[in-house]
């Protein structure tokens, strides 16, 4: 998803306020972390997606300002090859949850401004119009 470069994102403190004073959501976000690579290499998002609704809801999109671009992918084992394909969706039935992990679905972040051990604003956009505001912890090549 191209990002208008005229629209900011909520300063981190802002995001973390609205989570906290919302409570617990119908659809939660967790776990959110960035696996940061060296030099211009880009970046891969994980986390956990819970939705707690009695109707399928997608992640359509994801915005950070950590981030060039922000896009969703989906890694595969095809006949023995890996790929990786772009993904304008991810569905997470009623009551289910998805998981973005090494060797499925991620977020591929090109052109990262992020640090080790810093923590980064992304947002998340949904079908049905919402968005989830989460801070992703940022990590080194290994996950640690």
């Amino acid at each position: 998803m191209k990002k208008d470069k005229n629209v900011k994102l909520p300063s981190l403190i802002a995001l973390l306020a609205m989570t906290c004073a919302a409570g617990a959501a119908p659809f939660e976000i967790s776990d959110g972390w960035f696996r940061s690579l060296p030099g211009k290499l880009p970046a891969a998002g994980y986390f956990n997606a819970q939705n707690s609704t009695a109707r399928e809801i997608a992640i359509v999109g994801a915005r950070s300002d950590a981030c060039g671009m922000l896009m969703m992918h989906q890694s595969a084992n095809k006949g023995g090859m890996s790929s990786m394909d772009m993904v304008n969706q991810v569905m997470v039935p009623p009551g289910g949850q998805v998981a973005f992990a090494p060797g499925g679905y991620h977020l591929m972040c090109s052109d990262p401004r992020m640090k080790i051990g810093a923590r980064v604003p992304v947002l998340l956009d949904l079908s049905d119009g919402s968005a989830v505001a989460v801070a992703f912890t940022v990590r080194g090549a290994t996950g640690k």
